[in-house]
Protein backbone atom coordinates (compact mmCIF):
# COMPACT_ATOMS: atom_id res chain seq x y z
CA UNK A 1 0.00 0.00 0.00
CA UNK A 2 1.32 3.34 -0.62
CA UNK A 3 0.04 6.49 1.12
CA UNK A 4 0.07 9.97 -0.40
CA UNK A 5 0.59 12.82 1.82
CA UNK A 6 -1.39 11.30 4.50
CA UNK A 7 -0.96 13.98 7.37
CA UNK A 8 -3.11 13.50 10.42
CA UNK A 9 -0.71 11.15 13.03
CA UNK A 10 -4.49 9.06 14.23
CA UNK A 11 -5.25 8.37 10.55
CA UNK A 12 -1.40 7.21 9.38
CA UNK A 13 -1.12 4.93 12.70
CA UNK A 14 -4.96 3.62 11.82
CA UNK A 15 -3.74 3.19 8.34
CA UNK A 16 -0.43 0.84 9.75
CA UNK A 17 -2.89 -0.64 12.16
CA UNK A 18 -5.11 -1.54 8.91
CA UNK A 19 -2.05 -2.64 6.67
CA UNK A 20 -0.98 -5.10 9.43
CA UNK A 21 -4.55 -6.95 9.97
CA UNK A 22 -4.97 -7.10 6.29
CA UNK A 23 -1.16 -8.34 6.23
CA UNK A 24 0.13 -5.95 4.36
CA UNK A 25 3.56 -5.91 5.65
CA UNK A 26 5.31 -2.45 4.08
CA UNK A 27 4.10 0.75 3.01
CA UNK A 28 5.28 3.08 1.04
CA UNK A 29 4.70 6.41 2.38
CA UNK A 30 5.05 9.90 0.84
CA UNK A 31 8.02 12.07 2.43
CA UNK A 32 4.96 15.08 3.14
CA UNK A 33 3.14 12.35 5.25
CA UNK A 34 3.06 12.25 9.03
CA UNK A 35 6.36 11.25 10.94
CA UNK A 36 5.71 7.59 12.34
CA UNK A 37 7.62 7.85 15.61
CA UNK A 38 4.99 10.96 16.52
CA UNK A 39 3.69 9.80 19.91
CA UNK A 40 -0.22 9.97 18.31
CA UNK A 41 1.04 7.43 15.40
CA UNK A 42 2.15 5.22 17.70
CA UNK A 43 -0.70 4.96 19.87
CA UNK A 44 -3.04 4.37 17.45
CA UNK A 45 -1.12 1.73 15.92
CA UNK A 46 -1.39 0.04 18.61
CA UNK A 47 1.59 -1.88 18.66
CA UNK A 48 0.98 -2.20 14.84
CA UNK A 49 4.30 -0.50 13.85
CA UNK A 50 6.24 -3.10 14.62
CA UNK A 51 4.99 -5.39 12.79
CA UNK A 52 4.68 -3.52 9.71
CA UNK A 53 7.51 -1.97 7.85
CA UNK A 54 6.72 1.76 7.00
CA UNK A 55 9.18 3.58 4.31
CA UNK A 56 9.38 6.86 3.59
CA UNK A 57 10.08 7.52 -0.14
CA UNK A 58 9.17 9.59 -3.49
CA UNK A 59 6.46 8.29 -4.62
CA UNK A 60 6.51 9.57 -8.05
CA UNK A 61 9.82 7.95 -8.30
CA UNK A 62 8.17 4.96 -6.53
CA UNK A 63 5.51 3.92 -8.63
CA UNK A 64 7.46 5.12 -12.06
CA UNK A 65 9.66 2.10 -11.54
CA UNK A 66 6.78 -0.36 -9.91
CA UNK A 67 6.29 -3.58 -12.39
CA UNK A 68 3.05 -4.24 -10.18
CA UNK A 69 -0.69 -2.98 -10.76
CA UNK A 70 -1.66 0.48 -8.75
CA UNK A 71 -5.06 0.57 -7.58
CA UNK A 72 -6.02 4.21 -6.77
CA UNK A 73 -8.83 5.61 -4.50
CA UNK A 74 -10.28 8.03 -7.11
CA UNK A 75 -14.19 9.31 -6.60
CA UNK A 76 -14.07 8.83 -10.67
CA UNK A 77 -12.70 5.57 -10.40
CA UNK A 78 -15.20 1.91 -11.35
CA UNK A 79 -16.91 0.94 -8.39
CA UNK A 80 -16.02 -1.79 -6.36
CA UNK A 81 -17.33 -5.04 -7.72
CA UNK A 82 -17.15 -4.10 -10.95
CA UNK A 83 -13.99 -5.21 -12.24
CA UNK A 84 -12.30 -8.33 -11.96
CA UNK A 85 -9.93 -9.01 -9.40
CA UNK A 86 -7.22 -11.44 -9.67
CA UNK A 87 -7.25 -14.07 -7.20
CA UNK A 88 -5.39 -15.04 -5.23
CA UNK A 89 -4.24 -11.21 -5.48
CA UNK A 90 -0.31 -11.72 -4.26
CA UNK A 91 0.81 -8.23 -5.58
CA UNK A 92 -0.27 -5.02 -6.35
CA UNK A 93 -0.45 -1.35 -4.78
CA UNK A 94 -3.31 0.22 -3.29
CA UNK A 95 -2.60 4.14 -3.28
CA UNK A 96 -4.69 6.26 -0.69
CA UNK A 97 -4.62 10.23 -1.05
CA UNK A 98 -4.78 13.21 1.34
CA UNK A 99 -7.23 13.03 3.79
CA UNK A 100 -8.83 16.43 2.31
CA UNK A 101 -7.38 16.63 -1.53
CA UNK A 102 -7.22 13.25 -2.83
CA UNK A 103 -4.38 11.78 -4.76
CA UNK A 104 -1.59 13.96 -6.04
CA UNK A 105 -2.10 15.27 -10.13
CA UNK A 106 1.30 13.95 -10.18
CA UNK A 107 0.45 10.54 -8.89
CA UNK A 108 -2.53 10.20 -11.35
CA UNK A 109 -0.57 8.76 -14.28
CA UNK A 110 0.72 5.90 -12.55
CA UNK A 111 -3.26 4.31 -11.56
CA UNK A 112 -3.41 1.41 -13.50
CA UNK A 113 -7.26 0.85 -12.18
CA UNK A 114 -8.96 3.82 -10.87
CA UNK A 115 -11.48 2.51 -8.36
CA UNK A 116 -13.81 3.67 -5.73
CA UNK A 117 -15.95 3.07 -3.38
CA UNK A 118 -20.13 2.73 -4.00
CA UNK A 119 -21.58 5.25 -1.97
CA UNK A 120 -25.17 4.71 -0.66
CA UNK A 121 -25.69 7.40 2.03
CA UNK A 122 -25.31 11.37 2.10
CA UNK A 123 -21.83 11.47 4.31
CA UNK A 124 -19.78 13.86 1.80
CA UNK A 125 -16.66 11.26 2.24
CA UNK A 126 -14.66 8.32 4.27
CA UNK A 127 -11.40 9.38 5.90
CA UNK A 128 -8.25 7.89 4.53
CA UNK A 129 -8.48 4.91 6.80
CA UNK A 130 -11.54 3.54 6.42
CA UNK A 131 -11.28 3.91 2.41
CA UNK A 132 -8.02 1.77 3.04
CA UNK A 133 -10.13 -0.18 5.01
CA UNK A 134 -12.95 -1.21 2.67
CA UNK A 135 -10.15 -0.81 -0.29
CA UNK A 136 -8.12 -3.93 1.34
CA UNK A 137 -11.19 -5.82 2.56
CA UNK A 138 -12.94 -5.94 -0.99
CA UNK A 139 -9.37 -7.10 -2.87
CA UNK A 140 -8.08 -9.10 -0.09
CA UNK A 141 -11.32 -11.14 0.74
CA UNK A 142 -11.42 -13.40 -2.53
CA UNK A 143 -8.34 -14.44 -1.85
CA UNK A 144 -9.25 -15.76 1.57
CA UNK A 145 -12.10 -17.73 0.52
CA UNK A 146 -9.60 -19.72 -1.94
Amino acid sequence: MALDGIRDPGNMGTLIRIADWFGVDQLIVSEDSADIFNPKVVQATMGSIFRTNVYYKDLTRYLAESKVPVYGALLNGMPLGSFPIPVPMTEGIILIGNESIGISPALLPFITQAVKIPQFGQAESLNAAVAAAVLLGHLKIPSYRQ
